[in-house]
């Protein structure tokens, strides 16, 4: 089972394209989505879920658009902060929430501390997320530190960099989902999934639910994971380790 499941939720503006209806139905329908598959990894003891919620560059879309997806997160985290709660999950936020509206920002800072000390899934949004501004503030962090004589330059290695990341202390992605067909990484986590495994899934964000993630994670399951290693070495370090576990 993946520790860590990463998901670019694709497809709301099409999937509402096709019903003849406005991209906003699609957004809506997507929590929808979100409400299953957040329930469904909690079920299966998944100990992180990041979705992408909204990237940097989804600022430059129509103003309409980007002031009803706001509004929506704010009356989506007050519908749901409950049954977060009641299913031990904790909510975290990932990106420059800087950016976001003040009503906004603060009703997600208000889930995080609410949610602050469960134990259960750790739900991370991505929000005005950019992978490679991720990686651009780690640089800056890591170079104040230097700066300021806490470190030395021989001290950089990928265990401190990824400890100045927003994701630090989270395991990295094991899995990732993209919904609606698309080729392509979108800036999200580049980092992190150095060795994620990749799965692309034609069906539209706002239907994919736990069916079509049981799917995904049973593709995954049947993946050898050879982090630079030849199946050989894998076989061979999976039996020595169910050796020493026995």
């Amino acid at each position: 089972m993946p520790r860590h499941i990463a998901i670019i939720m694709d497809g709301n503006g099409r999937w509402a394209k096709r019903r003849g209806l406005p991209r906003v139905a699609g957004h809506r329908e997507g929590i929808n989505s979100v409400r299953d598959i957040v329930e469904a990894c909690g079920q299966l003891g998944i100990e992180v879920l990041t979705l992408y919620t909204f990237s940097l560059e989804n600022w430059k879309r129509p103003k309409e658009e980007v002031s009803y997806l706001m509004t929506l997160l704010v009356r989506t985290i007050k519908r749901e902060i409950s049954d977060l709660q009641k299913n031990n999950v904790r909510l975290m936020i990932i990106g420059h929430t800087e950016d976001l509206p003040d009503l906004t920002r603060k009703s997600l800072e208000d889930g995080v501390e609410k949610t602050k000390n469960n134990t259960g899934l750790k739900l991370v949004l991505a929000l005005s997320y950019g992978g490679r501004r991720e990686i651009l503030d780690a640089v800056q962090k890591i170079g104040e530190k230097i700066a300021r004589g806490e470190i030395s330059p021989a001290d950089i290695d990928e265990t401190l960099f990824s400890q100045n990341l927003y994701t630090a202390g989270l395991p990295d992605p094991d899995l990732l989902i993209r919904t609606s067909g698309e080729l392509r990484v979108s800036n999200f986590l580049l980092w992190q999934m150095a060795y994620t495994e990749m799965y692309i899934t034609d069906v539209f964000w706002p239907d994919f639910r736990r069916k079509e993630l049981y799917e995904a994670i049973s593709v995954y399951q049947k993946r050898e994971r050879r982090f630079g290693l030849v199946s050989e070495q894998v076989r061979a370090l999976s039996a020595k380790v169910h050796t020493h576990s026995g």
